[in-house]
């Protein structure tokens, strides 16, 4: 049995490759084309030789199960993910203003507060953010950017409007497996690219070595600089991703024990030549256990006196300290404000209808509607610690209930939305399944967004969750130019 698109059953969902009619998309005709002349049988001999590639090339993440760590393979569903030339052009732009807008706002927190003394975001929000951290008071770092790697995670609704779900500016993962899902499918489907023009996402390593070597300090301009990728271990959930990064950028993957500060307040990596000087650090452990003398005291995972040489000018820290601050879901419901404070202008790509349950009518709306919107803590991530109203019991609507009366201040509610669809291969089915997007964002001199970025997906049916670590799956994504 073949994949037929006209007996793909879309549902009431806007599908990226199908439109309602069975119709393949514009952008994505030749791929449907592609899939529908495939045999059964050797769509699933692809999916299995993708599973044996991600194997064989050690592709995997780390789950947390009972006190085990436990390595899986990386899950790939084989049928790409395909958006237009001209539509992404518009999502870069919108992500681009985004982050900027993003990281003006994180330095003037930090600094001159104009925002808050201008009544655009309260103060009491910005004091009572647990990623708001004091010590970083007074810090501007080199072009006033805060976060140098972001991924901001993007979602269609059921009339295809992309929204902006939510920003991630600590340490957000992902973009090693975008990297090698491009690998897997070039590997198992050589054909495809020599029959499309999909734009590459292969320069994002050298993109991200040359954005960390930017933002280096200005004492070091001119010199040869030392980049390092500083991780918790071998246990952390993404030390692949760490291992990677530091692999294809030619750098050194560190931990805090291979690092120290000096009397005089830089940094030193410690090597069998003795200590060497260290620029910029790529850091990949969480704001409050990068230095005990600060934040604390029991970290053995970062390096003492850290803070110091990066208040003092002496490193630069990616991404710095406190920037998680713009991470609290309340504060990414006043995105949009915050793009028309700093830069005059309208939002690009809207944010979803968030009600602030800090706000008694906002709270009032959310408990009266528990059962049909989806409620979120202020900084969990990963899907932990949400609801989501219309897939949850009356005892979990019940405790979400008693949750938000006794701390407002932490949670936001949404509308359910219509997630889009794509085809994946479900059995030795095409079947669609529920998906979003998350682009990878860099910004330090200049600014970069990766073409696409990675697509995870819902691989049970009817499902909403696509995080790895709860089931979720992923797919690779294609930016096709426009066909006439």
């Amino acid at each position: 049995m073949k994949f037929d698109s006209t007996e793909y059953l879309v549902g009431d969902f806007y599908d990226e490759l199908v439109q309602s009619d069975g119709a393949a998309r514009k952008h994505a005709r030749s791929l449907v084309d592609y899939f529908s002349n495939m045999p059964a049988k050797e769509l699933l001999e692809r999916q299995h030789a993708a599973d044996s590639t991600i194997v064989d090339m050690g592709i995997s993440f780390t789950i947390y199960s009972e006190g085990d760590n436990i390595d899986r393979a990386w899950p790939l569903d084989i049928v790409p993910r395909v958006l237009s030339g001209t539509e992404w052009d518009r999502i870069e732009a919108g992500l681009i203003q985004r982050l900027r807008a993003l990281n003006m706002f994180i330095d003037d927190l930090y600094n001159d507060r104009r925002i808050i003394k201008d009544k655009i975001v309260p103060a009491d929000i910005i004091d009572s953010s647990t990623n708001y951290l004091q010590a970083c008071k007074g810090v501007s770092p080199r072009y006033g950017v805060w976060a140098n790697i972001c991924g901001s995670d993007l979602v269609r609704d059921g009339d295809g409007t992309v929204y902006v779900l939510e920003d991630n500016l600590r340490v957000p993962s992902g973009v090693s497996y975008m990297l090698e899902n491009r690998n897997v499918i070039k590997r198992v489907f050589p054909s495809l690219f020599r029959d499309h023009s999909v734009r590459p996402v292969s320069e994002y390593p050298t993109e991200l070595s040359e954005m960390l070597e930017s933002i280096a300090p200005a004492s070091s301009d001119g010199e040869i600089l030392e980049v390092v990728v500083l991780t918790p271990g071998i246990y952390n959930s993404a030390y692949f991703e760490h291992s990677y990064l530091a692999r294809t950028m030619g750098v050194e993957l560190v931990e805090g024990g291979d690092l120290m500060v000096g009397d005089d307040d830089f940094v030193y990596l410690r090597t069998i030549d003795g200590l060497t000087r260290v620029d910029t650090i790529y850091r990949r452990i969480d704001d409050t256990f990068i230095d005990p003398e600060v934040f604390r005291s029991d970290s053995t995972l970062g390096v003492p006196g850290i803070m110091r040489a990066w208040r003092a000018g002496n490193v630069a820290l990616a991404n710095a300290p406190g920037s998680g601050v713009a991470d609290d879901k309340v504060v990414y419901s006043y995105v949009p404000e915050i793009i028309r404070y700093y830069l005059s202008e309208d939002a690009i790509i809207p944010n979803v209808p968030t009600w602030r349950c800090s706000d008694p009518a906002h709270l009032d709306h959310v408990l009266k509607n528990l059962p049909e919107l989806v409620v979120k803590p202020a900084n969990e991530s990963g899907g932990y610690g949400m609801l989501v109203g219309p897939h949850a019991t009356k005892a979990e609507h019940e405790e979400f209930r008693a949750l938000l009366k006794a701390n407002p201040r932490n949670y936001i509610g949404q509308p359910t939305l219509s997630l889009s669809t794509a085809p994946t291969l479900a059995g030795d089915t095409l079947q669609p399944r529920h998906l979003d997007l998350r682009p990878f964002i860099l910004q330090g001199k200049d600014v970069e967004v990766t073409a696409g970025g990675l697509t995870r997906v819902a691989m049970r049916a009817g499902s909403l969750i696509v995080n790895s670590s709860q089931g979720g799956g992923s797919k690779d994504t294609w930016i096709v130019e426009d066909m006439d």
